[in-house]
């Protein structure tokens, strides 16, 4: 009997992904249906409940869902949920559409027909209170937020079934790991307790630091990084999950690290986001989340400790996966090696700082970048990608 986080708020996972040899059929028939464009956000949550990432969620959340995810974190069934995944369409296109239409839902960019959902509800939500409640800020420049201000006036709600997973099997055919197989490769290693580590971009030794930390306190961890849409200047997948290997193959014990990716949007939402991605570990089967500083934040919308708080204000049950909290990490010139604000008692005068952000400005500038910063294995690999910008 496997001893794995069992799946969030169900008791096996949920993948809506049609099987493979049903889908022919039903794609016929979705290209006789009407065609709702979808924007990358919603591609990626189509993606996400295809996998089974969203269990127990079986399409796009109704009204009462929505309002209980805002307020309170749950759902109307009273299972928690922190953030709404929602699907919101223009006026026009929202009433032309009958409650029991089945209506096929297509990549917006590509046009490509994804899945095929029946409305079961159509309504309006009151964007503000989204933006307020989940994103704590209704500021238009919060890259969330506008997302939310940017969506149509009518929402559609109903079960979803899904016929395609886009590009990203053939094109991360090692990376795209969904949780019905990592929890296999979980079980095959004999782990029950297992660490997640989220990451959009490649790893410095800060990230080197968290992950090595929880390492010693679980059985194996999971590197999961984000394959969906980035943030401009972000460093693309290829590029990033070769710099990640580098680090692992070069620095980590053989056994002790999976890499993988799946392919959810960033909302940037912070706490919130904090929440939801535990609960999407748990469905991968890992029992903890390294929640380091700002997890998932944007800009100073966030305290660099909020999303280790709001773990504290959940009820008994609401969430198996549990945070590894760890605080801000740097490198210490007297204690000759990395070092949280709880291990070193030295003053910050002698800490280096790391960020993602430096380290993306160092390469872009072809500044050095010290072996106190980040691997010189990886630093080869993403300087033979910025001198292909440059070039």
């Amino acid at each position: 009997m496997s001893q794995l986080a069992p799946p969030h708020g169900a008791d096996t996972l949920k993948p809506l992904l049609l099987p493979e040899t049903e889908r022919a059929d039903e794609m016929k028939r979705a290209g006789t249906l009407k065609i709702i464009p979808l924007d990358s956000r919603a591609v990626s949550d189509v993606f996400m409940l295809a996998m089974g990432a969203y269990t127990p969620l079986d399409g796009f959340m109704g009204h009462d869902d929505w309002r209980g995810v805002c307020l309170d974190m749950k759902l109307a069934n009273g299972v928690f949920w922190p953030i709404p995944v929602t699907l919101s369409v223009g006026r026009e296109i929202g009433d032309s559409i009958h409650a029991e239409e089945d209506v096929a839902l297509a990549d917006g960019e590509t046009g490509e027909i994804l899945a095929v959902m029946t409305v079961r509800e159509k309504y309006a939500i009151d964007k503000n209170v989204e933006a307020e409640h989940v994103y704590r800020t209704t500021d238009p420049k919060h890259p969330g937020v506008a997302k939310v201000l940017a969506q149509g006036e009518v929402n559609l709600a109903g079960p979803v079934m899904v016929l395609s997973e886009g590009e990203y099997p053939g094109k991360y055919p090692d990376l795209y790991i969904r949780p019905a197989q990592s929890r296999a490769m979980f079980a095959e290693r004999g782990w029950s307790t297992v660490a997640a580590f989220q990451t959009r971009n490649p790893m410095h030794r800060s990230h080197e630091h968290l992950v090595k930390i929880a390492a010693e306190v679980s059985d194996g961890v999971f590197i999961h990084q984000v394959l969906g849409k980035l943030k401009e200047g972000d460093i693309p997948a290829d590029v990033r999950t070769r710099a990640i290997q580098a680090m692992i193959d070069n620095y980590f014990r053989p056994g002790t690290v999976i890499q993988a990716g799946y392919p959810i949007e960033m909302r940037y939402a912070g706490p919130r986001e904090a929440l939801l991605h535990a609960l999407i570990r748990q469905n991968f089967g890992c029992s903890h989340l390294i929640v380091g500083r700002d997890h998932a934040g944007v800009g100073s919308y966030y305290g660099p400790f909020d999303a280790h708080h709001i773990f504290d204000q959940l009820w008994p049950g609401a969430l198996v996966c549990k945070p590894l909290k760890i605080d801000i990490t740097f490198f210490c010139r007297k204690c000759y090696g990395m070092a949280t604000a709880k291990t070193c008692p030295h003053d910050a005068s002698e800490h280096i700082s790391i960020s993602g952000t430096q380290q993306r400005e160092m390469l872009a500038s072809g500044a050095e970048i010290p072996p106190e910063f980040s691997r010189p294995e990886v630093v080869e690999i993403l300087r033979e990608y910025y001198a292909g910008l440059n070039a």
